[in-house]
């Protein structure tokens, strides 16, 4: 199996025989267990403090031999914990229960639990190649709703010139002598407006994403992540998240030469 290796013109300058690592199962259950692996790594513990609201004299007493100013039965009163701030029998407020106003929290979040989800290694790895071959699966790059023109080969392969570009405008007009582009626009136009509080904890807009750029070395990743939806990384970083955004595999994704080979000295020991 080969794929055509195109110029910054967007023609085909050569051919190239397709890694292993471009052709193996695709495996979408392992790759949805690696992507939740991967964002819980990002999850915080959370929980309110165990003293939350209980920091008062609320006590109930139901001994019937105590002094009756503090006995809590037989006062046709409710028998709860109730604040022992004044010395008139029953007079204080119910506090320290869930129920109560102001009361603590029945069954609060705890810093105990396990948020973080496990992947064994090799079941991450493997799911990596997978969502790498699906790169070069039109049919998996077509349902995830790129645009792809039928003349480009799967997987894109740049020269390594690629990687030296240093304006915006460079990469969008490689963008658009292969008809990729609308990729890019489709991005942009279903740019929303987030609804809920997330506009409040820097997140306002949902954002689509289109095109997905692996480098082999490059120092002006900024130059392609000014175009909405467009991420790159470096061929010895690329994890489950960046090809597989929401656990959907099949995202369009362009390669330098130097990454196909960075990539094929990363797993050449896995395969």
């Amino acid at each position: 199996m080969k794929t055509n290796v195109y110029n910054l013109l967007g023609k085909s300058i050569k051919e190239i025989e397709v890694p292993e690592y471009f052709r193996q199962n695709y495996r979408p259950d392992l790759i949805k267990r690696a992507v939740v692996a991967s964002q819980s790594n990002s999850y915080q513990p959370k929980a309110p403090s165990p003293y939350s609201n209980r920091l008062n004299t609320a006590e109930y007493r139901g001994a019937r031999k105590k002094n009756t100013m503090d006995n809590s039965i037989n006062t046709g009163k409710a028998r709860l914990p109730r604040t022992k701030n004044r010395r008139i029998l029953m007079a204080g407020r119910v506090a320290g229960v869930s129920h109560a106003v102001g009361g603590p929290k029945a069954h609060p979040p705890k810093v105990t639990k396990i948020l973080i989800k496990k992947i064994n290694t090799k079941e991450r790895t493997k799911a990596i190649l997978s969502a790498i071959s699906a790169t070069a699966n039109l049919g998996l790059v077509s349902t995830r709703g790129h645009v792809i023109p039928q003349e480009i080969s799967l997987p894109i392969v740049f020269e390594n010139t690629l990687e030296n570009l240093t304006k915006t405008k460079e990469v969008y007009d490689i963008l658009e002598s292969l008809g990729l582009s609308d990729n890019v626009e489709k991005a942009k136009d279903n740019k929303s407006y987030r609804a809920g509080k997330g506009k409040m904890r820097g997140r306002r807009y949902k954002r689509r994403k289109s095109v997905l750029f692996v480098l082999g070395d490059s120092k002006n990743y900024k130059v392609f992540q000014n175009l909405e939806g467009v991420d790159v990384i470096d061929a010895s970083k690329l994890s489950i998240k960046e090809l597989a955004p929401g656990t959907h595999a099949g995202r369009l994704t362009i390669f330098s030469e130097s990454a196909v080979e960075k990539l094929q000295e990363r797993f050449s020991k896995v395969m």
